[in-house]
């Protein structure tokens, strides 16, 4: 399998270094390189790119801005990134737009590789799960938690809370909910839209496990959430199929 990718820095130096661990890494693929976000995203709108290598200090547009527009289209299929900074102030908000992985300059061959091969193992197991779920849709997801991948059983789920820069995941029968740096954005798009639906700002609901339903309330558990009016025509559209 190979990665395709590009670099994007306003540093010379820093650019030739990436391209040139990048041509000493079998399974990544360079296309292009370049001095400054905006011409970037022009590539990246008309090319299909896996991954990009990112720096974030730009004039003009920076790469937390770029990331940030990358984070907002719609599909699947947009790129990954992996920030490459001398500043370690934006590791948050590199977790907020969903990056695979934040190299601190400066950095070494080995610890490029590793970022490398963690990227490497998400389009592996991307690949394998499209593959998996051709004929059958995946009852699971993995969550990022502390300093490890958890998996959790779809079914599981009650419902999912927005909470400062994490989400947390409220568990059936469990007392306390997982906490995972990531977005409500991010859960929305991962969790299927069949079982899952967003009633609020800071809640997704588990369909199957709603209890009742007051004028502008689920109760789910013991747990009394607020519809609001943002998403009460969606949620009314899902109720009045199954009002006797």
């Amino acid at each position: 399998m190979k990665i395709s990718c590009i670099s994007i820095d306003d540093e010379p130096l820093a650019l030739d270094l990436v391209e040139k661990f990048i041509k000493q890494t079998s399974f990544l693929d360079l296309k292009a390189t370049f001095d400054n976000a905006i011409e970037a995203l022009t590539f990246i709108n008309k090319n299909e790119i896996d991954l990009i290598f990112l720096d974030i200090q730009m004039p003009d547009l920076s790469g937390m801005e770029l990331a940030r527009i990358i984070d907002g289209k719609k599909g699947e299929n947009k790129p990954r990134i992996i920030f490459t900074t001398a500043y370690n102030q934006f590791a948050i908000e590199g977790y907020k737009v969903d990056a695979l992985d934040y190299l601190l300059k400066p950095y070494s061959y080995e610890d490029f590789l590793k970022s490398t091969t963690k990227a490497y193992q998400y389009f592996e197991n991307k690949i394998d799960s499209e593959k998996s779920t051709s004929d059958t849709k995946a009852d699971f997801i993995f969550l990022k938690v502390e300093y490890q991948l958890v998996k959790v059983m779809l079914k599981d789920i009650a419902y999912v809370e927005a909470y400062k820069d994490y989400v947390k995941v409220h568990l059936n029968d469990k007392p306390n909910p997982l906490l995972s740096l990531t977005s409500l954005k991010s859960m929305e798009e991962l969790l299927p839209s069949e079982k899952f639906m967003r009633i609020h700002r800071s809640y997704i609901i588990a369909l199957d496990h709603i209890e009742s339903v007051s004028r502008n309330t689920v109760q789910i558990g013991s747990a009394t959430l607020t519809i609001s009016e943002n998403y009460k025509d969606g949620f009314m559209q899902f109720l009045n199929k199954w009002i006797a």
